[in-house]
């Protein structure tokens, strides 16, 4: 007797492979790295779609993840996932570049502060950076690269100091230092791979450094905020984090048609 080919087990595997594998659907998990936890959300730019958001087309900041995800449903866009994206003033100013659809809101900040290491904030940390998309690729670069040979970059965000520079960590990190904070940060491991991760406790800088490079193979990461203003939007872990301070700056999110 003939048998005859059932295609649905086949399928139903393909589907399962496609939903399961991590290079094919985007995901938010949490992961441990030399004991610290972290909540790590990766990307692949060629099915996901990242933009840099500021500003409402009222022209005032969007402060929180709630207000951007309604903005966005009202073009027929949900948001899918979204972290702050860098540091910003007490009016939600960005303090360094921010481009946005192409089009340049904020100049970049090539400032220097001096003083005892401790007491310089975080962004004038040099060398700081930039993250940037262009169409279908992103990168992280140091402020001063990004100035000297800028990408066709489409969005870009400038925080600091960098975590990670071309597989070197930040050379002010200090091993074993006691300055431990909640913090996030992000990653790009090849053209189209971008990691964000956000800490679940207090780590310090070169732990953090040392997680995108080692734990997720970033060659280049970013600092982007730290203490009570790191924040995170990921449905699929019931999460919405409220602004530590007044609201958000710039935020980085996914967006996908509205279903």
């Amino acid at each position: 007797m003939k048998t005859l080919f059932n295609p649905w087990p086949c399928a139903a595997a393909v589907l399962w492979l496609f939903l399961a594998s991590p290079a094919l659907a985007e995901r938010c998990r949490s992961e441990r790295f030399e004991g610290d936890g972290y909540t790590v959300c990766s990307f692949d730019l060629k099915r996901a779609d990242l933009r840099v958001f500021w500003r409402s087309a009222a022209g005032t900041p969007y402060a929180t993840f709630d207000a951007l995800g309604e903005a966005l449903s009202r073009r027929g866009l949900a948001l899918q996932f979204a972290m702050n994206g860098g540091m910003y003033g007490d009016d939600l100013s960005p303090i360094g570049l921010l481009i946005e659809d192409g089009n340049e809101l904020r100049p970049a900040n090539t400032a220097e502060v001096q003083g005892e290491p401790g007491s310089i904030p975080n962004f004038y940390k040099k060398p700081n950076g930039v993250f940037y998309m262009t169409d279908g690729e992103a990168g992280v670069m140091t402020t001063e690269a990004f100035l000297e040979r800028p990408p066709a970059a489409v969005f870009a965000t400038q925080s600091g100091p960098m975590l990670v520079i071309d597989n070197q960590i930040h050379p002010a990190f200090i091993v074993g230092s006691s300055d431990r904070k909640q913090r996030n940060g992000v990653g790009v491991c090849s053209p189209t791979e971008v990691r964000f991760a956000i800490t679940e406790g207090r780590v310090n800088f070169y732990d953090f450094a040392r997680f995108f490079r080692d734990g997720l193979g970033c060659a280049d990461a970013l600092f982007l905020d730290g203490g009570s203003a790191p924040g995170l939007y990921a449905p699929e872990l019931d999460r919405n984090d409220s602004p530590g301070h007044g609201g958000y700056g710039p935020i980085i999110g996914a967006v996908a048609p509205a279903p």
